[in-house]
């Protein structure tokens, strides 16, 4: 059983930025995102495309921003399920929460935020015949890259236009045997220099690019054991030990949405006159995941949506213990692992 003060689901920038105004208050935070990294869209989908509107950052790539806010609440030793979903909760007599995820993990919790951005992120899967039975049991298709090493000296096969099938081609280039990049146009829509550096590994033949085509059929009794492709017309088998779509991911609110939340449209209602907190006491809503009048989805609205929940969570907390707002400027930050970071102390000399 692991246990926490808030229990965040959703490791995007508003349940990362969570954890560091907890922290704050001396509040402990664990996270659980089905993604095999922190980060949500941001590292997921785009994470070499600048975002413009966050206060401070004329522009900072979305995973800089990632990269930034883990730094940032490193201080607050903050704990991850990852790769795993929220399904069951279960509210106990002392108002606490317990739940569980997709494998069975328990989490218990003294308040739930809800900060899954869009939902939970499910991968946009090929019409291919027999798709399902090489999902399961590791038997060569895989969704997400979570361990590099598993396609060391192995033939794989990404199919794919955006930022991930590029960055990934690129890395496992260095790692499989061989790499060949499927997409059904000749134009890719990534980062500039992503595409530079697969074109340069193409003439250097670390990477198969073929274009325009698609992947029309799997083979093989066990496991993957070849694909075939459709190039204009025209089919070829290539060898290969794993397949990898990545054609981005679907957001649904998944298991969330039997909670018994009031939703409208895919979107947890929540009272942003105080405290952006659900119909359920001590389950609160943050980020894109939530709705009320005038809702904006914007990431730096999220981060002011977590700013007054963690505030509404201390009084939930320790009930009738005021909390004196100071600036950090003044405060200082004191994490759970010791350290303090805190302004220069200003020098008291007198001028003759």
């Amino acid at each position: 059983m692991i246990e926490t003060d808030i229990l965040i689901i959703g490791a995007g920038p508003t349940g990362l930025f969570t954890v560091f105004e907890a922290g704050l208050l001396q509040l402990k935070c664990h996270i659980i995102d089905a993604l095999p990294q922190p980060g949500g869209q941001l590292a997921e989908l785009y994470p070499k495309k600048p975002i413009f509107d966050i206060p401070g950052y004329p522009e900072v790539l979305a995973g800089d921003l990632v990269t930034n806010l883990m730094e940032q609440i490193k201080q607050f030793q903050p704990g991850f399920t990852l790769a795993e979903t929220a399904e069951t909760i279960e509210k106990l007599e002392d108002n606490s929460f317990i739940v569980t995820t997709n494998k069975g993990i328990k989490h218990k919790a003294k308040a739930i935020a809800i900060a899954g951005g869009l939902g939970t992120f499910e991968p946009r899967k090929p019409v291919l015949k027999d798709i399902e039975f090489y999902e399961n049991e590791d038997r060569g298709v895989d969704y997400f890259v979570k361990d590099p090493e598993k396609y060391r000296n192995k033939n794989i096969v990404i199919a794919g236009g955006g930022d991930s099938a590029l960055d990934w081609s690129i890395f496992l280039s260095n790692v499989a045997t061989s790499v060949t990049l499927i997409h059904r146009r000749n134009e890719f829509r990534g980062a500039l220099d992503s595409v530079e550096k697969v074109q340069e590994l193409k003439s250097l033949g670390k990477i198969k690019l073929i274009t325009p085509a698609e992947v029309s059929s799997l083979n093989g009794t066990e496991r993957i054991e070849s694909i075939t492709i459709d190039k204009n017309g025209d089919q070829m088998n290539i060898p290969a030990d794993y397949f990898i779509p990545l054609f981005g991911l679907t957001p649904k609110l998944g298991a969330i949405a039997n909670w018994g939340l009031e939703i409208e449209k895919n979107a947890i209602k929540v009272n942003n006159a105080l405290d952006y907190q659900t119909n359920i006491d001590g389950i609160y809503a943050i980020g894109d995941v939530n709705t009320y009048p005038g809702k904006l989805k914007l990431i730096l609205c999220g981060f002011h949506e977590a700013t007054l929940m963690c505030q509404s969570v201390y009084n939930r907390i320790h009930p009738g213990k005021r909390y004196v707002l100071k600036y950090t400027t003044v405060s200082g930050v004191d994490g759970f692992d010791g350290t303090r970071k805190e302004a220069e102390k200003a020098v008291v000399k007198s001028i003759e």
